[in-house]
C-alpha cells in the first residue's frame, strides 16, 4: 500500500507532520479528517535506490527494534496504555529516526488510526513480519505476547547475522589488506626494481606484465579508480534484477564451506520466522507467504510461495514443503511430526536452535581454516611479484 506524507492543523492550531498509508490522496484525507485533522498537504512518499542513497536518517538496527519491542511489552503488560507507552519510549532519545517515528505513531494512534495502520506507515523501521505481529496482537488483544515473540525472533535473528558475519569478516579484511599491498608495490617497488634493469636487457613474459601494469597505474590511474567505481555503481543497480540475484544466490551457495552454511542459515532464519507467525495465531498459509521473504533465498521464497498456495488448495504442510526439494529431509519429517501432533510451532523452533548451532558450529570451523588459507594466498601473491622482479636482476648478475 502506497505511503503518503502529510501536514495538517490539530484542533488545537498545531502543525501536525507524519506518515499514513492508504491506496490513493483521497482515501488519505479521508483518514486525517476523521482524526479530526485539517488537511494542509498530501504528498506520496519517494521511495527509490537514490532516495535511499541520500537519505540522511540514521537506518534502525535489528538490535535497537528488539529492545523497542521487548520495552513496549513490558510496559504494555504492566497495564499502561499504548499511547503512553509509545510517547515514554519516544522521550528516551537512542536512534532519533525510530524516536520520531515512535512520536508520530503516539500521535497518530492518539487521533483515532488503528495501531497497525499507523506501524505500516514506517516500512522501512518495522518489516512486514513485524507488522503482521502487530496486527493479530491488536486483534486477539495479545499485543505485550506478540511483541514478546518479536523480540526473541529478532534477537537471534541478530545472533545468526552475527555468525556468518563472522565468518566472512576475516576474508573481506585480508583482501582489502592484500589490495593495500598490491597498490603500494606498484606505485613505489616496481618502477625502483624497474630502474635497476637496463634498457637493453630482455625480461621474462610475467615481469614485463607486472611493469606493464605499474606504468598503466601510475599514469593512469585515475582511468583504474573510475572503471572500479563504474562497476560498482552497475553493480549496484543491476544486482537487484530478478535474474542477476538468482544467479549470484547460485553462486554463493557453490561456494566450498560457506554454501553450506548460507544454506543452514536460511533454513534456519525461515523456520525461525514461520514458528512465531504461527505461535502467533497467523493462519497457516498466511504464515508462510509473510515468512518466505524473510529466509534471504530468493530459490527458497519461490518454492515456499509455491507450497502455500497447493496448500490453500488443500495439500499437507509438510507433504507440499517436501515436494518443493528445497528444503533437508529432516525439516520435512520434523514438521511433519509437527503437523501430526499439533506441536508445530515448537518443533520449527528446534529445528531453527538446531540449524542455529549448525551455523556456529561451521562458522568457528570456517574461522580456523580461513586465515591460515588467506596468509598463505597473500604469501604466494606478494611472494610471486617479489620473484618475478627479481628474476631479470639474477639475469643481468649472472650474465656479468
Amino acid at each position: 500500500m502506497p505511503i503518503y506524507n502529510y501536514e495538517c492543523i490539530s484542533r488545537i492550531g498545531e502543525t501536525v507532520t507524519g506518515k499514513l498509508s492508504a491506496e490513493n490522496d483521497i482515501e488519505a484525507a479521508d483518514k486525517l479528517k476523521k482524526m479530526q485533522l485539517t488537511v494542509v498537504d498530501i504528498s506520496a512518499a519517494r521511495s527509490g535506490v537514490l532516495d535511499d542513497f541520500l537519505s540522511t536518517e540514521k537506518k534502525v538496527k535489528e538490535g535497537e527494534l528488539a529492545i523497542f519491542s521487548r520495552q513496549l511489552a513490558s510496559m504494555l503488560k504492566s497495564g499502561i496504555p499504548v499511547t503512553r507507552a509509545l510517547y515514554t519510549l519516544s522521550a528516551q532519545g537512542g536512534n532519533p529516526t525510530l524516536t520520531k517515528a515512535l512520536s508520530n505513531i503516539a500521535r497518530e494512534v492518539e487521533s483515532g488510526m488503528a495501531l497497525t495502520e499507523a506501524f505500516m506507515a514506517y516500512p522501512k523501521i518495522f518489516p512486514k513480519l513485524y507488522i503482521s505481529m502487530i496486527e493479530v496482537g491488536e486483534l486477539g488483544g495479545l499485543l505485550d505476547q506478540s511483541l514478546t515473540r518479536l523480540a526473541d525472533q529478532m534477537e537471534k535473528e541478530k545472533a545468526l547475522k552475527d555468525s556468518i558475519k563472522a565468518a566472512t569478516f576475516y576474508p573481506k579484511m585480508v583482501f582489502g589488506f592484500a589490495s593495500l599491498i598490491l597498490i603500494a608495490m606498484m606505485t613505489f617497488l616496481v618502477p625502483m626494481f624497474k630502474g635497476f634493469i637496463p634498457d637493453t636487457s630482455s625480461v621474462p613474459a610475467i615481469t614485463q606484465a607486472i611493469f606493464n601494469m605499474s606504468e598503466v597505474w601510475l599514469e593512469r590511474w585515475y582511468v583504474v579508480v573510475l572503471i572500479v567505481v563504474l562497476l560498482i555503481v552497475i553493480f549496484q543497480l543491476i544486482k537487484n534484477k530478478d535474474g542477476v540475484k538468482r544467479f549470484l544466490e547460485k553462486v554463493r551457495y557453490k561456494i566450498p564451506g560457506f554454501g553450506p552454511l548460507l544454506e543452514k542459515a536460511v533454513v534456519a532464519r525461515f523456520c525461525r520466522t514461520f514458528s512465531t507467525l504461527m505461535a502467533g495465531g497467523i493462519p497457516v498459509v498466511q504464515a508462510l507467504q509473510s515468512a518466505a521473504p524473510t529466509a534471504g533465498s530468493y530459490i527458497l521464497e519461490d518454492a515456499i510461495v509455491q507450497a502455500a498456495k497447493r496448500i490453500e488448495d488443500g495439500g499437507g504442510i509438510s507433504k507440499e514443503l517436501g515436494e518443493t526439494e528445497a528444503f533437508p529431509p529432516m525439516v520435512v519429517h520434523m514438521t511433519a511430526v509437527g503437523e501430526e501432533s499439533g506441536r508445530l510451532p515448537e518443533l520449527l523452533d528446534s529445528i531453527a536452535e538446531f540449524y542455529e548451532t549448525e551455523v556456529t558450529t561451521l562458522t568457528k570451523g570456517l574461522s580456523a581454516v580461513i586465515e591460515p588459507l588467506m596468509l598463505i594466498i597473500v604469501g604466494l601473491v606478494v611472494g610471486g611479484m617479489l620473484i618475478a622482479l627479481y628474476l631479470p636482476i639474477f639475469s643481468v648478475v649472472t650474465a656479468s
